[in-house]
């Protein structure tokens, strides 16, 4: 049996930063990281195709707090105490620049999530942190003196422990014999698959600036929507996922959406057109692209309006005006299914909000239990925000674990 002040469970980003905090604050503690894996920080190394997204570059809570679906009211207290401006100055003080791009994501200056994992190994190997890999956690147990730990072939006892497992569906079941609450697990960010024609064959092309609702609900977001071999994707279609995470699984991802292209109404969309129909008179229709369109994106919503590919602008009849206004504002795709966003799996779900005291992000069901990350019900849109998430609750938790 192995005995250590503290027992991080989970070897990612999460565990990691805890467990370096914790050495920092408290040298003399004796710590150890639980890994199932065969090596730690999987998520990290693929996060931002690779090059690791630290956090986005939103520097005030109250702001920093609308990227959150699940978790905006509990981690405005948290963010107060440490966010985004802290988590640069951490990663500076251990030589990682980070840099921002046009989209407020950060990165390393680096280009390379390798950057991140390097930091993390040097860091737990300077303030002797112990990494075990191979280690799946089969139990925990409470005791007088604090906790078990058993895994497939070791038995581990510490005073505190932190878990910080991500969406892990065996270690919410091991919580949850601690009568803890799990709200059940569904995707939260995703892309919408689609088999409209309209969109069959323009993979790729990208509407810079569009407006989506799922109809019948409330879902609304915009940004950029990108078509792909599937359908659509880009932050227009993940806001959506995230925000829309509990609703769109009920309905088992079949459902309407109305994209407007050009954010403009119909009648004003209308009247643009009956202009470029005088303006443009003698030129192909198929052949003008307006309002900022892709080229072929413009030409399948010409199409689809029933426009032939030779026709003119002079010669557009009334109806051909008003079907392609409302292709260019209300165009209606249906949605049959929805497939992973890269290999960034994000869940909505987890440890129940209400179970977690904020100030510590101790358990409040139980004494010197601990949580960080995903593995609570905290999920956050894109960009570089479920990373912010772990960093703050596990720094908190990492300063009163080791008072």
């Amino acid at each position: 049996m192995k005995q250590k002040d503290v027992i991080i469970i989970g070897g990612g980003a999460a565990g990691f930063f805890a467990a370096i905090n914790i050495a920092v604050q408290n040298p003399k503690l004796s710590i150890a990281i639980l890994e199932k894996g065969k090596e730690g920080l999987q998520k990290v190394k693929i996060s931002g195709g690779g090059r690791c997204n630290v956090t986005h570059a939103e520097f005030i809570p109250q702001e920093l707090v609308h990227n959150y679906p699940r978790g905006e009211k509990e981690l405005l207290g948290p963010f107060h105490q440490f966010m985004t401006g802290d988590t640069i100055a951490w990663f500076e003080e251990r030589g990682v620049a980070l840099k921002i791009e046009e989209d407020g994501r950060m990165f390393p200056e680096s280009n390379t999530s390798q950057t991140i994992i390097d930091c993390f190994l040097n860091e737990t190997k300077k303030h002797q942190v112990e990494v075990l890999y191979s280690q799946t956690v089969k139990a925990i147990e409470k005791e007088e003196a604090g906790w078990s730990i058993i895994t497939q072939s070791e038995e581990f006892t510490a005073k505190k422990i932190l878990v910080a497992t991500g969406s892990s569906p065996k270690m919410w079941k091991l919580l949850e014999k601690l009568q803890h609450k799990v709200i059940q697990p569904v995707p939260s960010l995703f892309t919408f698959n689609c088999k409209d024609k309209r969109i069959k064959n323009i993979p790729g092309v990208v509407a810079q600036n569009v407006e989506v609702q799922v109809l019948g609900t409330s879902l609304f977001s915009e940004g950029p929507l990108l078509i792909t071999h599937v359908g659509f994707s880009a932050p227009a279609i993940l806001k959506l996922s995230a925000f829309g995470a509990l609703e769109l699984a009920k309905l088992d991802y079949n459902f309407t959406i109305e994209v407007n292209f050009i954010k403009q109404t119909v009648l004003d969309a209308l009247d643009v057109l009956k202009n470029l129909k005088l303006d443009l008179a003698k030129k192909t229709v198929l052949k003008a692209p307006q309002f900022d369109l892709p080229k072929r994106l413009w030409q399948q919503l010409v199409l689809a309006s029933k426009i032939q590919d030779e026709t003119r602008w002079a010669d557009l009849n009334k109806t051909q005006l008003e079907e392609l206004a409302a292709q260019l504002t209300k165009a209606q795709f249906v949605i049959e299914g929805k497939s992973t966003f890269k290999d960034e799996f994000v869940t909505a779900g987890g440890i129940d909000l209400k179970e977690i005291n904020f100030k510590t992000f101790e358990s409040k069901l139980h004494e010197n239990l601990y949580f960080a990350g995903e593995v609570i019900n905290v999920d956050a849109i894109t960009g570089g925000f479920n990373f912010q998430n772990a960093w703050t609750g596990a720094y908190i938790a990492s300063q009163h674990i080791s008072k």
